[in-house]
């Protein structure tokens, strides 16, 4: 989806002095795209991980006169923006979930079919990792994680397999836990939607991570940073971070006004115009290319107007 990404966001980063906002940087791929189509742009990226931020940054090298790197959480772009002297921005682009990077490379913890430690911090610097919470965390809090990010039907029935195992012994790696959720569910469960692990991992990913808070934080903000006529394309790559972004997107993009007024008066006028109509998919040829793409749901807003 990066023609897509590109021409979605081309109108407003064609004018010199125009500055994207690339807030999942990851291993720069997109950063790369965004620099060689738009000579006149410049760009900061954001990465929690600083493995990724490292080696963005030797691929981004050619660019960097015009490329700032930054290591943040994307929830913190105002403070990263005022730190910069940016008070607009003319493009933004969130690349939502984990990155290549830290699928790839097994000893993150990612990756349901590969044995790991069990760790998934996106930023391997701070915070518990994902053993931790199954080994500390109360059994309905568990029950909770899995049922809200990973639409987990069999939440109950995994927490109780996981509390009677760690009780025993703490955990520590993914095969003992993948192997677990294997038994603990029932065949009817295990003969749809991929690896059963799939959707306790993702929760946990999301727990350990705090990704919904997070985005819920910084989709806003991206959006009052951008300026007029600027543009921001989303890619999410679940419905839990796709309705984040619909339901944002629908409120800027309607009109507030109370019902029955012959004329709506500036302030009630929508502030964004929505560039998607519903949430745009890879194509067969992309995911043919990239497995990957298949769950990516695209959206795009451009801002129309300032707040009142």
């Amino acid at each position: 989806m990066l023609r897509r990404t590109l021409d979605l966001l081309a109108p407003a980063l064609a004018e010199p002095g125009a500055t994207v906002l690339d807030c999942t940087l990851g291993l720069g791929g997109h950063s790369q795209a965004l620099l060689s189509t738009f000579p006149a742009a410049r760009l900061i990226g954001l990465d929690r991980d600083t493995a990724a931020l490292e080696l963005a940054g030797e691929r981004l090298a050619p660019y960097a006169d015009r490329a700032t790197l930054v290591h943040a959480v994307y929830d913190e772009l105002p403070e990263v923006l005022e730190r910069l002297g940016v008070p607009r921005i003319q493009g933004v682009l969130f690349d939502l979930g984990v990155s290549s990077l830290q699928l790839d490379e097994a000893e993150r913890g990612f990756a349901y079919a590969q044995d790991a430690p069990l760790d998934m911090r996106m930023d391997q610097t701070t915070g518990p990792g994902a053993a931790e919470v199954l080994n500390t965390y109360a059994p309905g809090d568990l029950v909770r994680i899995l049922r809200t990010y990973g639409e987990e039907k069999q939440a109950r029935r995994i927490v109780e397999a996981i509390v009677r195992e760690r009780e025993k012994e703490p955990f520590t790696r993914s095969a003992r836990l993948v192997e677990l959720i294997r038994d603990a569910l029932p065949q009817a469960a295990k003969r749809t939607g991929g690896n059963p692990a799939k959707r306790t991992f993702q929760a946990l990913r999301i727990e350990v991570n705090g990704e919904l808070a997070v985005l819920e934080r910084a989709l806003p903000a991206a959006l009052e940073a951008l300026a007029v006529g600027g543009r921001m394309v989303v890619m999410s790559y679940h419905s839990l971070e796709d309705r984040l972004v619909k339901r944002l997107f629908a409120a800027g993009a309607a009109n507030t006004a109370p019902p029955g007024l012959p004329v709506v008066p500036e302030q009630y006028q929508p502030r964004l115009r929505l560039l998607t109509r519903g949430a745009e998919q890879a194509t067969d040829e992309e995911i043919a290319e990239n497995r990957r793409a298949a769950p990516a749901r695209l959206r795009a807003v451009q801002r129309i107007r300032e707040a009142t």
